[in-house]
């Protein structure tokens, strides 16, 4: 949507905070792409003025592709001064633990703050628009610059939160545009006093190390704009989602696994899932979350067996949390969950042009990495394979923000079978004691994980059963979890679920996972080529699952932008339980329906069923049906500079010949009902025009590309 307010009265929107970086008259710098289709121009002019409007566009709805040209301002921070609590960051674990001592007070600490979106509210519903194929405003992203002048922490508190550190003995160690988390290091004695709590050692209950913790929970200043801040212990370190089993499997396999063992390797994934399709996913780029290194010799001897242009993509790292990028060794190091999404990725987009991989080591967080992928524009499909300890305000926070620019991300829903219920079970996907986060989150996509079965090597497929290692290989912990959140409520676009109930799932809270694919009999070569010859040696989990969805989307990626769209196609679960309600279901996705991920602790859920159910979502994807389902088919208008006249100025946008576009306006952005000026015009050039005369009152313009 561009929009742009032709000359009149000084407009007033309390929903708008401060756009200062990006309006005019405020400030005469544009630092957006005025190329980018997926950008929204916002500028004010005066009247009277000689300057011409010059505003961009944003991406296509569904049906409604439109733009407009509007700016807004206004900005304030208040403070106060009694201390709040932060709650969330003492372990449940230390209540039982009897002290070692108090952390050295020497002992540097590196600790990332997360500040409160200034408009959370605000910013969910407009996720909620741009994610909703029935709205006009789908896919209407905004840029960041945008979405943090809109709805994130205003200038003012970042630069509180600074002071805040640096009065109290505190190095800013590193900053975001979007302000959302500020990174800082010090001495624990001075993050002692800065939060009020004095740091203890314990013993780790189950592994070889002491570990430290608050004695209480943080309190701040009152109205200082903080929520939560990680590293303030280091009982809790991320998991990756991934097993392995040594198991001999008597069932017939047929990939082409370069080692015999009829694993699946490759282009094993297209064959099953994207048959017939020229799509590489040439030209964009997937992101991966990661605790652990690579070795780059094991993915050029996967790129290289695998053939089909894979040695091409480039492999690129970011560096974050002071970790050096040196893998772990042995074959269950987290080295290893790193290859196999790299390898995952890169064997359904055999054409990607670059695997970016953003790593943080076993002391970093994810508020980091989530955020340092988010301030990544030509990143827009993600994928995660760990789980860490949460949730979290600032993660949700990102996760919005990604929704908000147009970013895809996909999380292994875990490998422990069903989630028992409660946040303080034995598997609960919410219990803070557990690396389960962001298992549950309703603002990403959730993929569990499926055994896959083709119909005969290097052929296509021929079936998914639910992947549940307790069935086949006596391993009663491992299987795809799905499950219900106590913690998210159910979100408006799972609600369309029939007979939710009687799926074992909830009406109430979030259920999980949405979509599924192959976790079992998995090709991997890791540990720096140690381990690439065991023939039973199988590698699976949710972890193979989310990177290949990543890599799928890469291929709707690269339609889309055939098609003449953009490549970020955002959060796609609305889209996605759309197509599940709809009559192209059985078109788009394979319905897994055999298998179960129950164990000994939940030995009656879940089951799968037809459509929707709590092992493996909504299933996984049908090929190019699919693909076409979620690209972009017609670029959304753009508006060109508008001309002025003496008694009146012409709007000019951009066009696709044969397509019909309406210019309409209102008074105000809010408005329900907007007004269609002149008639619908065909394009039958790259452009179209139309006039209008100067009025006394305000107006904002839009025009949409109609169905």
């Amino acid at each position: 949507m561009d929009e742009t307010q032709i000359p009149g009265p000084r407009p007033r929107n309390d929903d708008f905070p401060c756009l200062q970086a990006l309006c005019a008259p405020c400030s005469t710098s544009d630092k957006r792409n005025s190329t980018d289709v997926n950008k929204k121009a916002i500028i004010y002019s005066r009247m009277p003025t000689n300057s011409l409007l010059t505003p961009v566009s944003e991406p296509s709805p569904k049906g409604f592709l439109w733009a407009a040209v509007v700016l807004l301002c206004g900005c304030s921070a208040a403070f106060g001064a009694d201390l709040r609590v932060l709650p969330g960051h003492v372990p449940e674990l230390v209540s039982s633990l009897a002290p070692k001592g108090r952390l050295a007070a020497t002992n540097q600490l590196r600790l990332a703050i997360g500040l409160p979106l200034r408009d959370r509210a605000g910013l969910e519903n407009f996720v909620a628009q741009v994610s909703d194929p029935a709205n006009p405003l789908f896919r209407h992203f905004l840029t960041r610059e945008e979405l943090t002048a809109r709805f994130g922490p205003t200038l003012q508190d970042y630069e509180s939160v600074k002071t805040f550190a640096r009065t109290n003995g505190l190095a800013i160690a590193g900053t975001f545009d979007n302000r959302l988390v500020l990174d800082v290091t010090g001495p624990a004695d001075a993050v002692e006093k800065a939060f009020h709590i004095i740091l203890r050692t314990y013993r780790h209950p189950t592994e070889a190390r002491d570990f430290f913790a608050p004695d209480t929970e943080p309190a701040v200043d009152t109205a200082l704009p903080m929520v939560d801040v990680l590293g303030l212990n280091n009982l809790w370190r991320p998991q990756a989602k991934r097993r392995r089993s040594k198991a001999a499997r008597a069932r017939p396999k047929f990939g082409s696994a370069p080692d015999g063992s009829g694993n699946w390797f490759g282009n094993d994934f297209r064959n099953a899932y994207v048959p017939g399709t020229t799509l590489t996913g040439a030209g964009q780029s997937v992101g991966l979350l990661e605790f652990d290194g690579f070795f780059p010799i094991d993915i050029f001897n996967y790129a290289n067996q695998a053939g089909n242009g894979r040695t091409n993509i480039v492999i690129q790292t970011v560096l974050l949390d002071g970790y050096n990028g040196t893998p772990s060794t042995g074959p269950d190091g987290g080295e290893g969950e790193v290859e196999l999404d790299i390898e995952m990725a890169m064997a359904i987009a055999p054409g990607l042009s670059k695997i970016v991989s953003y790593e943080a080591g076993e002391d970093g967080n994810q508020n980091d990495i989530l955020n340092s992928m988010l301030a990544s524009s030509n990143v827009v499909n993600l994928s995660c394979s760990w789980g860490w300890f949460g949730p979290s305000s600032t993660t949700d926070s990102i996760f919005l923000m990604m929704d908000g620019v147009g970013q895809t991300f996909f999380n292994a829903s875990g490998d422990n079978q069903a989630f028992t219920p409660g946040a303080n079970s034995r598997n609960g996907v919410d219990n803070p004691n557990l690396a389960n986060a962001p298992s549950s989150n309703p603002y990403i996509t959730q993929v569990g994980g499926t055994t896959l079965v083709t119909n005969s090597p290097g052929n296509s497929w021929a079936g998914e059963i639910v992947w549940n290692w307790a069935v086949e290989l006596d391993d009663p912990d491992t299987g795809s979890s799905g499950g219900i959140s106590t913690y998210y409520l159910i979100p408006a676009w799972q609600t369309n679920v029939s007979n939710m109930a009687a799926r074992g799932g909830s009406t109430t809270y979030r259920n999980i996972p949405d979509v599924a694919a192959n976790a079992d009999n998995v090709y991997e070569i890791y540990d720096n080529g140690n381990d690439s010859d065991d023939a039973f040696d199988d590698n699976a989990g949710t972890s193979c699952a989310a990177p290949l969805w990543a890599g799928f989307m890469a291929l709707v990626s690269q339609q889309s932008v055939a098609n003449g769209g953009k490549a970020a196609a955002g959060f796609i679960n609305p889209a996605l339980y759309a197509i599940g309600a709809g009559s192209n279901y059985a078109a788009c996705f394979h319905d897994i329906t055999s298998g179960n991920n129950t164990w000994s602790r939940s030995p009656s859920l879940f089951y799968a069923t037809n459509n929707y159910d709590l092992c493996t979502g909504l299933g996984s994807m049908n090929g190019t049906n699919l693909i076409n389902a979620l690209a972009s088919s017609i670029p959304a208008p753009s508006f060109l500079p508008a001309t002025r006249g003496v008694k009146g100025f012409t709007l000019t946008w951009r066009t696709v010949a044969g397509i019909s576009y309406q210019l309409q306006y209102a008074s105000n952005l809010g408005a329900a009902n907007w007004i269609n000026f002149g008639a619908a015009i065909t394009a039958s050039n790259s452009s179209a025009s139309l006039s209008d005369s100067f009025t006394n009152s305000q107006r904002f313009y839009r025009v949409l590309a109609l169905p």
